[in-house]
């Protein structure tokens, strides 16, 4: 008798293998959200610390880091396709828990930056494989609103450093960063250990030839939630790959292309507000809307986000969601613009948190299910490597935009994000309870 992973999977459920599969993989999605938003928090203490401006520590540290994800999502992310996803994933969170740590203890601004690069390049190779193999152990049913739960551990990494920082400033914690650093690192030095306990990719292993070990995986899932093994004459089938398959090529160009002109844009608009806004807020504010404790509330507001995303993306679907949330997001940011009170800037504010974190959560539970097993890493590191080239041109390209005037870089954004509505549309499938192959 054939069947398919997912035939399998969708036998199992999703039950107490996915969940610890979740807090595992949960953990350190949220030390890389502490790792990349510490570049806005920790700016001001590296500027104080090191005798730079605010701007300067912001764009220099945002740069190296956002260069060294996008050179691990376009490096890991295939080589996840060529050896599996288990040994990328332990090497990339070892890297991301010592080279993050070790930025905490940098002799130098030059040995910081370079730190920071290492670091980057880490959790930009962690980011994609962590979800193309989320997405390989979920039945269909149930893969989207799982995959946007994972996406929001971002929510939760990004309150604890706004947290850890506002406690730094408050207590009088010499170089703030250092702290920030620290903490930031910890959740994926946990990460080494635990990771040691998430089997290969059934799928992966299947394309590789080695279905036994499939057969293996597929019943210690099946055994964790309570089911019982596969049947002895079940055979482990997967489509055949097309010649020549690949990401540009066939079907999937169009589909290529919109993916990488999506995370760019979205990239570009989400650290364009958030590299630079916790140094905003930090220092002269607006109005009252200023401080710590109100990122920690923007940090809060993305959690709503996130619930709203998990359940459009198994109700309306995943490109529905996206878009609702794409135009949100820009009404947020062109509220923001024509706010002429503290409160009207508070409240555009809120809006562009939630929403900016809740298209987050449905593009990346959209993605991985556009590409077959075989270029599925290729596919989310060649999507993370362009959210990093969004993620250098903010801190750099912009600089001198948001300061002369952060409303008007605010305004672009909203245009950047209506444009990005637009270009879901070249994405001429949905994929809701679709099996993955």
């Amino acid at each position: 008798m054939n069947t398919t992973v997912d035939e399998v999977l969708a036998q199992a459920g999703a039950g107490r293998f996915q969940r610890r599969l979740m807090m595992i993989f949960g953990l350190v999605w949220a030390a890389d959200a502490m790792q990349v938003v510490a570049v806005g928090f920790a700016a001001p203490s590296i500027a104080a610390q090191f005798g730079l401006g605010v701007a300067q520590a912001a764009q220099q540290t945002g740069t190296l880091f956002f260069l060294g994800m996008f050179v691990g999502a376009a490096l890991f992310g295939r080589i996840a396709d060529r050896i599996g996803r288990r040994n990328v994933l332990l090497l990339t969170v070892a890297c991301d828990a010592v080279f993050g740590l070790a930025s905490a203890f940098a002799p130098s601004f030059e040995a910081l930056l370079v730190l920071r690069f290492l670091t980057g390049m880490a959790v930009g190779g962690t980011l994609p494989v962590d979800y193309a193999m989320m997405a390989e152990f979920l039945p269909p049913k149930n893969r989207g609103r799982w995959l946007v739960w994972l996406e929001g551990f971002w929510a939760v990494g990004t309150l604890i450093v706004a947290l850890t920082a506002w406690y730094a400033a408050a207590s009088g914690v010499a170089a703030p960063y250092r702290l920030i650093y620290i903490v930031a690192a910890l959740p994926a030095l946990i990460g080494i250990f635990l990771r040691l306990w998430v089997p290969e990719s059934p799928m992966f292993l299947i394309r590789t030839g080695r279905a036994d070990e499939a057969r293996q995986v597929l019943d210690r899932v099946r055994a964790a939630n309570g089911v019982a093994p596969m049947r002895a004459d079940a055979v482990l089938t997967v489509p055949v790959p097309t010649p020549g398959e690949g990401l540009f090529s066939g079907g999937l160009a169009r589909t290529t292309v919109a993916v990488m002109a999506l995370w760019f844009l979205v990239s570009l608009s989400y650290y364009g507000v958030f590299v630079w806004l916790p140094a905003r807020l930090a220092t002269e504010g607006f109005g009252f809307v200023r401080g710590y404790g109100f990122l920690v509330v923007l940090a809060l507001a993305q959690l709503p986000g996130y619930a709203l995303a998990a359940w459009g993306v198994e109700r309306i679907g995943r490109r529905a969601t996206l878009q609702a949330f794409l135009l949100i997001s820009a009404a947020g940011c062109m509220a923001f613009v024509l706010a002429g009170t503290p409160v009207m800037i508070a409240a555009s504010l809120i809006v562009m948190s939630f929403a900016l974190l809740g298209t987050w959560g449905a593009l990346y539970a959209f993605t991985p299910e556009l590409y077959p097993t075989t270029l599925r890493g290729t596919g989310m590191g060649t999507a993370g490597a362009m959210a990093r080239l969004g993620g250098i041109a903010a801190p750099s390209l912009l600089r001198s935009v948001i300061e002369r005037d952060f409303g008007l870089a605010i305004g672009v954004f909203a245009a950047l994000l209506v444009l990005a509505a637009a270009v879901t549309l070249l994405i001429g499938r949905e994929t809701r309870d679709a099996s993955i192959v």
